[in-house]
Order: structure tokens, then sequence, then C-alpha cells
């Protein structure tokens, strides 16, 4: 059991976590900060914290297990703010869904410190953030990335197992630039492409009316394009580099089937189909054999 959890960001993914922790009777006292001095409020009316903190650095202190739960493009920063009171036994974890630049950043900010910290990537979340959210079921039965480095110490890797295990987790271990290759494509791809494929048909004279048209499988396609601007928007800049190679290898697809289509070859084109479809039919989420 764990004395205090150092909460930074009591939003969704981290108030779930400390809701997941405190269930599983894994920590006693849970102390919360947020940029935002209503949502850590909120965390603690709604019991997700047990004490509000005034800043990162105070979250932090005296605290055996820490989470950061902030945008990427505010994990550097936030390594800065309270660098000064992590202890050589404190694990430090976080829940960013890209890992290169959330390592890098560790090694600039933590230095000989970097041991403590074990990056984490939660393949969980709702379309609607925010703690009022916050569901301790969020992480059991769904995988979570740990991404360490090679300084990251053994002891703080097997506690950060044996924490996401306990929670109900399925823990998968990866460096982080094969994660970030790995989910540029099953991830942040299917994203951009969704978030396109909206304003593509919003951008139309009769949009609105396409919109009305739309049935089931315009839903579940397009079911992501509601996600998180901000969180989105970091999570697209800073993956580019993988996430651009995965756009091109899309955009080459998309050309041979409408060069198909224009073409009119509905053998080939039905080959292809035939291939996707085969694909996704034999496709378990979790699996062995898949990415994700």
């Amino acid at each position: 059991m764990f004395e205090q959890l150092g909460l930074i960001g009591c939003g969704l993914m981290g108030g779930s976590f400390a809701l997941a922790l405190k269930r599983a009777g894994l920590v006693k006292r849970v102390v919360g900060y947020s940029k935002s001095p209503s949502t850590t409020e909120r965390a603690r009316q709604l019991g997700v914290i047990d004490v509000e903190a005034p800043s990162a650095l105070l979250a932090v202190s005296g605290a055996d297990i820490v989470l950061l739960a902030v945008p990427v493009a505010a994990t550097e920063a936030t390594f800065k703010a309270i660098r000064h009171m992590l202890r050589p036994e404190t694990l430090v974890m976080d829940v960013g869904s890209t890992k290169r630049d959330v390592v890098d950043a560790a090694r600039r900010v933590l230095r000989e410190q970097v041991g403590v910290f074990v990056p984490c990537h939660p393949i969980a979340g709702k379309e609607l953030a925010g703690v009022e959210h916050a569901d301790a079921d969020l992480y059991s039965g769904r995988q979570v990335i740990l991404t360490p480095i090679e300084r990251t110490q053994t002891a703080q890797l097997q506690r950060a197992v044996d924490i996401w295990t306990a929670l109900g987790s399925k823990v998968l271990k990866m460096s982080p630039q094969a994660h970030d290759a790995a989910f540029a494509a099953v991830s942040h791809l299917p994203h951009l492409m969704a978030f396109a494929l909206i304003n593509a048909i919003t951008g139309q004279q009769q949009g609105a009316e396409f919109l009305e048209l739309a049935g089931p499988g315009f839903r579940d396609f397009s079911r992501i394009a509601a996600s998180d601007p901000h969180m989105w928007r970091d999570i697209l800049i800073t993956n580019r580099e993988e996430l651009l190679v995965q756009s091109q290898l899309f955009q080459l697809q998309l050309r041979k089937f409408e060069e198909l289509i224009s073409a009119g070859n509905g053998d080939a084109l039905e080959e292809l189909i035939e291939k996707a479809s085969e694909t996704r039919a034999s496709w378990r989420m979790g699996s062995p054999k898949s990415t994700r």
C-alpha cells in the first residue's frame, strides 16, 4: 500500500486512477492538483482526492507515488515543477498517449532522477472528459503499455506492473519508439481521419442535411471525432513524424481505391475490399496478433 498519491491533473484519466487505487485499497491518501482550481475543488467534492494542493510541487510533497495526468505538451513543465520534491523511492508514472517526447522531457529535466519514472499509456478513455466522468473501472480489462528506458529502475518498473495489474489492466512493455509508431497507425491516424471527415462534410453547403441522414455506420466511424480538441492537438503534433508516415501510407491506399473506382474496375475493387473485410473480421482488440 502507498501512503500518498500525488495526482497532477484531476480530470478523467487521473481521477479514474485515484478512484481505482482507493477502491483496491492501494493508497491511504490522495493529494491532487490541477491547473484549474475549480477542477481540484470538484475532485475533492466528488471524493476523487482527499486534499487539494495549491501547486504541483506541494501535491508531490510526501508522496510515494506520483501520477502525471496532464496534456503531453505540459509534461516537461510539470517535471520541472515537481523534480525538487521527488525522493529516490518515489514512483512516478504518466498516462500520455505519446511516449518519445515524454521520455525525452524526463531525461532533460529529471536527469539522474530519471530512473524513478515509468512511462505509461493506458489504452482507455471516454469521449467525455472531466473529473465528473472519472470511473474506478476505466482501466479494468484494458491494456496499459509501459515504455521503460535503459535507466528505468527495475524495482520501479515492477511496482508499476504490479499496480496496473492490481487495477485489472493487461500490462504490455515496448520501447517508446515502437509505441509511437504503432499508435500513429491504430489511434492517431484514425482520429485525424475522423476529424477531417467531419470537417469535409460540414464544409459543404448541404453538410448539415447530409449529417441528418447518417446512420449507425457513420456514428461508429465518426465517434472519436468528438474527442477532446486540446488533448488531440498535442498528440497529433508531438507524434507528427510517425503520424505523417502513416497518413502517407493511407493516402496511397486511398488513391488505389480511387483509381479502381474511376476505371470502373469492380473485380479489383472487390479484391481490395475483401482483403480489408477479412482482416477486420479476424481481428480481436487486445489479442496477441493485434497491435492494440
